[in-house]
């Protein structure tokens, strides 16, 4: 549809109607000064959510080079980087905070609400694909931002509403991101880290590795709800024997730590960093920013953060590689509870992972079930295997990797008796990593375990059948009320009556990601589930939507507050809805 001129004066024409008479300019391209302009949603009333405004930006008005275009990693890269110089931007200006009721503004009369106010995704330390900003592979952009209509009391403010989306709100984005506004090193820097970061995850299976962190990363962060770097961290530095060196296409040959395929233990005392260490692993599975510390680290993109769950649901998971035998034959061929233990919770988060398609488990000793981990040789002396339906992880984790080539990396303290079938042992000493592989096997000749305490010859791993989700089970609405889909920060879900619990979920990293799980879920309860498709095939039917058209054909249209996501988060969340029912 073309875009209309006159957008100020149809503004002007409704200074002093009832806020709702903004519906009218809403819905429809209001061309302006290098620039076309939407309003895709307009707020009902200034005191509600504010309108969603976007700017259609052609090439030319932006500029960009060819760099920055030519792959669809350097248009997300590049995305990434004007979305955060634009949001900057409009919260510099003095129309990107209105205190409520405290302001009068041109037009007259005291401002309601978020009258006034520019806003856009908050972003963090990953670059993720996002709705917000979207570059064109011919160069043009997609803006997506937040405005509050201006109103004094519910009265319309015409004149400062034609002012604001008009006037103000062009001028800021383009003096922002137009054609020669932004520093153009700058966007190579973004642009040559993301392609690096892509490049070398893309390497390791080459080189044996299933994660590379680059001598010289900043690994700690600032704080617990401060993702950015710790300034007074020590760099990281890579003893010869845990070195491998890897060639980036912009920064050449960078010298880390090589994490090798297979079972490696991060060990060493509390307080040296070893969560510290597994932390970055499992957050190297995204790019970083530059500056970020890990922008040269990466681990495979299918690694997956494992861990105890007390409490949270399981529907129909094949548990017998962990669990079998219970008390009155009840078979755990397609195990069913609304309360999981931490042992049961977490043998169901490694198959349903498996069955996602994760190729590498991370653990941390410290969240996981220890009855699950480990069985001492006192315990299984007192509780025979015969009488005890749990096979600890211990006995399944070598079977993992060599018959299914499947990789852990387990942070441990106390539970030695995984030095026996460790591939390789990196000890943590305030902060840096040392090669322990070989004291560790000396310690597990002179030391060894007590008689039933090695690990026991593991069953053949049971395959199981694929899990079918039933159509109705995904249910978006509360009872005869409307659907409702809606996300409370990275901690839940509300999905029709149920809260899906994903606190847990560690590499959910974004808001934003929370939102479009959200949205995957609307459109499988709109039909995309039929009943017949696996939980593995509507992962890939979404992954597939992703890589042809981008998150924009997942997402629901107009919001500018959606992320990728990876399909093991999506799944973690689907594995959590309480009201799942599975088919085999």
């Amino acid at each position: 549809m073309p875009a209309e001129p006159g957008l100020r004066d149809a503004i002007r024409a409704l200074d002093g109607r009832s806020y709702g008479e903004y519906r009218r300019i809403g819905r429809r391209t209001w061309a302006l000064a290098g620039l076309d302009l939407t309003l895709e949603h307009v707020q009902g009333d200034p005191f509600a959510a504010p309108s969603r405004v976007l700017l259609d930006i052609p090439s030319g008005a932006l500029g960009l080079p060819a760099f920055a275009i030519g792959t669809r990693d350097a248009r997300r890269a590049t995305a990434d980087f004007l979305h955060r110089v634009t949001a900057s931007a409009l919260r510099a200006t003095a129309g990107g905070a209105v205190p409520t009721g405290s302001i009068r503004g041109r037009g007259g009369g005291r401002r309601s609400g978020g009258s006034g106010k520019l806003d856009m995704l908050r972003v963090g330390q990953e670059v993720l694909e996002r709705t917000a900003l979207v570059v064109d592979d011919d160069g043009a952009a997609r803006v997506r931002l937040t405005a509050g209509l201006p109103a004094a009391g519910r009265r319309i403010l015409g004149r400062a509403a034609a002012e604001l989306l008009a006037d103000r709100l062009p001028a800021i984005v383009l003096n922002a991101i137009g054609a020669g506004r932004f520093r153009i090193e700058a966007l190579r820097r973004h642009v040559e880290a993301v392609e690096d970061q892509v490049a070398l995850r893309a390497s390791l299976p080459e080189h044996g590795l299933i994660a590379f962190l680059a001598e010289g990363a900043v690994l700690p962060r600032a704080s617990g709800v401060d993702d950015r770097p710790l300034l007074e961290a020590l760099p990281l530095a890579v003893p010869g024997t845990l070195c491998a060196e890897i060639d980036a296409p912009h920064r050449g040959r960078l010298r880390g730590l090589g994490v090798r395929a297979g079972v490696t233990l991060i060990a060493g005392g509390g307080y040296h960093g070893k969560s510290t260490l597994l932390d970055a692993l499992a957050r190297s599975v995204y790019d970083h920013v530059p500056g970020d510390g890990r922008d040269a680290c990466v681990t495979r993109e299918d690694a997956v953060c494992i861990r105890a769950e007390d409490g949270r649901s399981v529907r129909g998971v094949d548990l017998r590689p962990f669990i079998r035998n219970l008390p009155l034959d009840r078979s755990t061929e397609s195990f069913e509870t609304d309360d999981a233990s931490g042992s049961t919770s977490q043998a169901a988060a490694i198959v349903e992972a498996l069955e996602a398609g994760a190729r590498t488990l991370l653990i941390d000793e410290d969240t996981a079930a220890t009855n699950f981990m480990i069985r001492d040789a006192r315990m299984r002396r007192l509780v025979p295997a015969v009488r005890e339906p749990i096979t600890p992880f211990l006995d399944r984790v070598r079977q993992l990797f060599d018959e299914r080539g499947i990789s852990s990396i387990l942070v441990v303290g106390g539970a030695g008796d995984y030095l026996d079938v460790a591939d390789s042992v990196v000890r943590m000493d305030t902060y840096e990593p040392q090669d322990a592989t070989d004291e560790a096997r000396k310690v597990a000749v002179e030391l060894p375990l007590a008689s039933g305490a090695a690990p026991a010859a593991p069953d053949t791993w049971a395959d199981a059948a694929p899990r079918r989700p039933r159509p109705e089970s995904l249910d978006a609405s509360r009872g005869p009320k409307a659907e409702r889909v809606r996300s409370r920060s990275t901690r839940a879900i509300e999905f029709g009556s149920e809260e899906i619990d994903v606190s847990l979920v560690a590499q959910l990293v974004d808001p934003a990601q929370c939102r479009l799980i959200g949205d995957v879920l609307l459109a499988l309860s709109r039909g995309r589930c039929d009943g017949r498709a696996s939980v593995v095939e509507l992962l890939d039917r979404v992954e597939e939507s992703y890589r042809v058209s981008g998150i924009e054909e997942v997402a629901e249209r107009t919001f500018g507050d959606r992320a990728s996501v990876r399909r093991y988060e999506l799944a973690a969340a689907i594995n959590r809805l309480r009201s799942l029912r599975v088919d085999h």
